[in-house]
């Protein structure tokens, strides 16, 4: 196609015409845009579709690796920690620093993307300082020999080097991507649990072999070697504004009752969504079945997050948000309750079909956000889709650091009689993840509730 034509956002006129005062084309095209909010733009690459729009998607997906490897592979590092390579401290704090390696990453998105938004010429500073700050934390952490320094350099310096390198990487997606942007947003968190699958076992092979400082010293190489070049794929389809002054916000989407329901099922549903990865190889040695067990299990989770994020947000792309976050949250209860709840008398089957079919359908939950922007943006055209996607990714860091020191409070409170719930003490983790999941989309329930009695 010679031209793209696409509805523009306010944003992006005022990018372009900050950095072309003097285009005739863009001065033609402002014109058209105040008469009917549509305009043809062929100086610039499409949107969608070609060649570099799918460039950025590809590199957006490989650097999910560097981003979230490690916080997904943060449980055999406790393990090895814990069993043989002993440090200063008690050892019932090494979870604090997986805990606070994915809080700090995911709370950081309110502010990150807000700054982005604002001054937009910080993008370009952006990823290279995360990058930088997550090669001085790997290294500072390879010579630690207190828990502490873990904290610090792999809990903290790590997570804001990574929320560094995600945050301009997904304002870019979002510039490419339009119609399509939940199908982009699905491929990149498709990257993010493949990484998921992979990582922890060549982790295992690493640590086992070579022992966790070489482990660090050579993922902050490898990580190196692969994010330094997608810096350089990675750019903005629109030219960035050659003024510094901030550009004016607007927050009124925080006035809207749909963004708070939609928010408070997200995290419900992030409250939720980590217990069972966190708990599936203890329950199933506890079941008697092989200690390997359960590291297959969480690897086939992630396995089946991988379609299960490019499927659902395909859909949010075609449908309304509100219906794919409840397919994706009754698809998730009904794999609590039927087949984890009940792998008792054939638990490996059963276990392994709860890992798939909660993977697929829990996985492709944050694949909905594009669609929950497109809401959004349906209601209040100024809306700066931006914002909105950290408010939702730091939505989701809520849950999560609820999720980790409550979640310990769960075991005892409830054993579930018979054979469901496994009959022991897990009766209350699987009880709470099922409730949760069905809980993260009552939007939808709210929504057609509304229309129905109001």
């Amino acid at each position: 196609m010679a031209s793209q034509t696409a509805s523009l956002s306010s944003y992006e006129l005022r990018n372009m015409a900050d950095a072309s005062m003097n285009s005739p084309v863009v001065s033609h095209t402002q014109e058209n845009v105040a008469e009917n909010n549509e305009i043809e733009v062929p100086s610039l690459p499409p949107t969608d579709h070609g060649k570099a729009a799918y460039l950025v998607l590809l590199g957006c997906t490989v650097l999910q690796a560097p981003i979230w490897a490690y916080s997904l592979s943060f449980g055999v590092f406790q393990a090895y920690y814990t069993t043989q390579h002993p440090l200063t401290g008690s050892p019932s704090t090494l979870a604090t620093i997986g805990t606070t390696l994915n809080g700090v990453i995911y709370l950081s998105m309110p502010l990150t993307f807000t700054l982005l938004t604002r001054y937009p010429l910080l993008r370009r500073y952006c990823a290279p300082l995360g990058l930088l700050l997550t090669i001085i934390s790997l290294l500072l952490s390879s010579y630690a020999t207190s828990i502490w320094h873990l904290i610090l350099t792999q809990g903290v310096l790590n997570a804001l080097g990574s929320g560094l390198l995600f945050a301009p990487t997904s304002l870019y997606l979002s510039e490419w991507f339009v119609h399509r942007k939940g199908m982009a947003y699905g491929v990149i968190w498709a990257g993010k649990s493949a990484a998921g699958v992979a990582f922890p076992f060549l982790t295992t092979y690493f640590l086992n072999t070579y022992g966790a400082p070489k482990t660090l010293r050579i993922w902050c190489i490898a990580s190196t070697i692969l994010t330094l070049p997608l810096l350089f794929v990675l750019k903005p389809r629109l030219p960035l504004p050659t003024s510094r002054s901030p550009r004016p916000l607007s927050f009124a989407f925080l006035k809207n009752p749909t963004f708070w329901t939609l928010q408070i099922g997200n995290v419900i549903q992030s409250f939720g969504y980590l217990l069972p990865s966190a708990y599936l190889p203890s329950y199933a040695h506890d079941l008697g079945l092989p200690n390997l067990t359960g590291a297959i299990l969480v690897a086939l989770f992630s396995l089946a997050s991988t379609p299960g994020g490019i499927v659902h947000g395909i859909l949010c792309d075609r449908s309304s948000p509100t219906l794919i976050i409840l397919l994706s949250s009754l698809g998730s209860a009904l794999a609590v309750f039927v087949f984890w709840g009940l792998a008792t008398e054939s638990p490996l089957p059963l276990l392994v079909v709860f890992a798939l079919v909660y993977g697929f359908f829990a996985g492709g939950f944050s694949s909905t956000y594009p669609g929950v922007e497109k809401e959004l943006k349906s209601q209040d055209e100024e809306l700066d889709t931006g914002l909105v996607m950290g408010c939702l990714l730091g939505g989701r860091g809520v849950g999560y650091v609820v999720s980790g020191p409550v979640s310990g409070g769960l075991l005892g409170v409830w054993k579930a009689g018979g054979s469901w719930g496994g009959g022991n003490e897990y009766g209350g983790v699987v009880l709470v993840t099922g409730i949760t999941a069905v809980l993260g989309g009552w939007g939808w329930g709210w929504k057609y509730g509304r229309k129905v009695f109001c």
